[in-house]
């Protein structure tokens, strides 16, 4: 009755799971288009629709976050899940590495939406020192060499948080080939482990060899058939 319990359990649990990430998966979608609309408005509107863009990205964020603590709980009552089988182990595994996935994705959206919300600011700040000087309204010249130079420790902020970004960009994919690394020297472990399988592996390879072989003289004589019913 206790197996029975826990095997109702796990079913559940998995169900969940599915619905959260197809969810997460869609809110993303929709969180990146957001991101890209929100910090690109400024230099095309007024400020009052920036803001409202803005407080939309806001809400979204809270509530994607919201769908990953969700999802991390029920990965945690996965993992308290007595494992019945590889296949089992192997499903908790590929959901902890759907959340991890889901996080990056969202901290990158974040991190690059508030670059270029900075980016454009400082974009903004400028053209509006220029209007300013133009019309005779503007700082003096010593405040503006100051602002200038304010201008450019942002830039150099800003190139920093996208080198950042880049790194842990490139670590991720690191991690993602070195994870491909180890499925594959298990595979290959389990064919020299079960010459059975390794044989069986070879043979399939093999026939597909064999069938592209022929599939390949199948077109090249309609080809020529073609061809010469072409030129008759």
């Amino acid at each position: 009755m206790a197996k029975m319990t826990e095997g109702v359990n796990w079913e559940d649990f998995r169900k969940q799971a599915r619905q959260l990430e197809n969810d997460i998966d869609a809110k993303l979608v929709s969180f990146s288009k957001l991101g890209l609309n929100a910090a690109s408005i400024q230099s095309r509107t007024d400020e009052a629709p920036l803001l409202n863009e803005e407080h939309i990205f806001e809400n979204m964020a809270s509530e994607i976050e919201s769908l990953l603590s969700k999802l991390s709980s029920i990965n945690e009552k996965m993992s308290g899940v007595q494992a019945n089988g590889a296949a089992m182990l192997h499903t908790m595994q590929r959901h902890k590495e759907i959340l991890k996935d889901y996080k990056l994705e969202f901290n990158k959206i974040q991190n690059n939406f508030t670059s270029r919300k900075d980016r454009e600011d400082l974009l903004g700040s400028v053209r509006k020192d220029i209007n300013n000087y133009r019309s005779g309204s503007g700082l003096n010249r010593r405040e503006m060499y100051l602002k200038e130079n304010q201008h450019i420790h942002n830039s150099d902020h800003l190139i920093n948080d996208q080198i950042s970004i880049a790194i842990e960009t490139r670590d991720h994919l690191v991690s993602q080939r070195q994870a491909f690394k180890r499925i594959q020297t298990r595979f290959n472990d389990l064919s020299n482990r079960f010459p059975a399988v390794k044989s069986l592996v070879q043979k399939i390879s093999i026939r597909k060899r064999r069938d592209s072989l022929i599939l390949g003289l199948i077109i090249a004589l309609c080809t020529f058939l073609m061809l010469l019913y072409s030129f008759r």
